[in-house]
């Protein structure tokens, strides 16, 4: 069989870039050592099966040395206050899955002649972060108290998905890559991203993130819309990158979520409780992390007592993750996956045949009667 001739150094690059080693792979491909030092070659097939595996276009393989990826958006991750450089695929696929979703709305609204979206890049980095939470709400239309009406974290994150997708923001919570439960996206490397449109802004939330995380994670990057700007984001410790941009909206984030008075009112409430932060996080609907970066934030306990705090709850949640069972309804899983907006964006134009039916599938990554049930739920069929 003809082998190609393959930088060894790219094999090798796709491997790291991926998370796979030699050992993980050697049943599927018993040569894949003498491939990454350059003893051996694969074949076309053989290469294919690697990229595959990898999660590598194909003609990466074929470049002479391993390519410098960059990232289409500004990227304010940070690990020991450095930032961290590399993205995986899964990221990556996201990324640009996001970004082909974003431009098919567009165009969509476009010729539909809707207007664009007032509120974006409205705000900047001078106004008071409570002004611009306020703004937040009024467009929206969530009043002040309006988590601690809900019975549930989940309650309160659907109430405000909705929310923000009825304003005119796509929205989507994913924890894998598309529908593929093999790729799990890591909440170490980011918590979510923004990508700017005066049209058709989306925002992407890491659905393996708990639930009461993910609302913190909804609020900053609307306060990136007001701001203007897109971004990929993670949080250390609760502390947004050194950026200015960063730090605005992370302050906009929690005065939209908990506002400082009604913090400040509750506070003598909570410390009765014998878990002070988790009656905080009931209230507010919130992560009981954020309830106390708010509390620190607000000179109510001092930094040791927060990171003690947040150690500790991080360990509990690993426990509970590791303990947790998947499952849940498929099709009602594409709404927070797809955004509903989006999705019945997509089926309706599938039905009138302004969009062929092989595009809708690229799109919404289901295919047949798949997206022919999905479609019908959603009063598209």
């Amino acid at each position: 069989m003809q082998t190609l001739n393959v930088n060894h150094e790219l094999i090798r690059w796709a491997l790291d870039r991926s998370g796979r080693s030699v050992e993980g792979l050697a049943r599927r491909f018993p040569k894949l050592a003498q491939w990454e030092t350059g003893e051996a070659q694969p074949t076309l097939k053989q290469l294919e099966a690697l990229a595959k595996k990898t999660w590598t276009p194909l003609g990466y393989f074929f470049l002479p040395s391993p390519p410098q990826e960059k990232l289409p958006i500004p990227d304010f991750r940070t690990v020991s206050d450095r930032p961290m450089g590399s993205a995986s695929p899964n990221l990556i696929d996201t990324l640009h899955t996001m970004q082909r979703r974003q431009a098919w709305m567009r165009d969509y609204l476009v010729d539909r002649g809707v207007e664009t979206l007032s509120f974006i890049a409205s705000a900047n980095l001078r106004e008071s972060p409570a002004a611009v939470a306020q703004q937040i709400r009024r467009v929206i239309g969530t009043d002040d108290g309006w988590a601690s009406r809900h019975g549930t974290w989940s309650d309160a994150l659907r109430h405000l998905r909705e929310a923000i997708e009825e304003a005119g923001i796509l929205v989507a919570i994913n924890g894998v890559v598309g529908n593929d439960t093999h790729r799990k996206l890591d909440t170490e490397e980011f918590r979510g991203f923004v990508l700017m449109d005066k049209y058709a802004p989306l925002i992407f939330v890491n659905g393996s993130d708990v639930k009461s995380a993910q609302m913190f994670t909804l609020a900053h990057e609307l306060a990136h819309l007001w701001v203007g700007e897109s971004a990929l984001f993670n949080l250390k410790n609760m502390a947004p990158s050194e950026s200015a941009v960063e730090q605005f909206c992370n302050k906009v984030a929690a005065e939209f979520l908990v506002p400082e008075a009604e913090f400040e009112s509750y506070w003598p409430q909570a410390l009765q409780d014998a878990e002070p932060f988790q009656a905080i996080a009931r209230h507010f609907k919130v992560s009981p992390i954020v309830a106390s970066r708010r509390a620190q934030d607000l000179g109510l306990i001092q930094q040791a007592e927060f990171l003690s705090f947040y150690r500790a709850y991080q360990e509990d949640e690993r426990r509970k993750a590791a303990r947790a069972a998947g499952g849940g309804d498929f099709y009602l899983t594409q709404n927070v996956r797809l955004g509903k907006r989006f999705a019945r964006a997509v089926a309706l134009a599938a039905k009138e045949g302004r969009l062929l039916y092989r595009d809708a599938y690229r799109l919404t990554d289901l295919h047949g009667a798949t997206f022919d049930k999905y479609a019908k739920a959603l009063g598209a069929s």
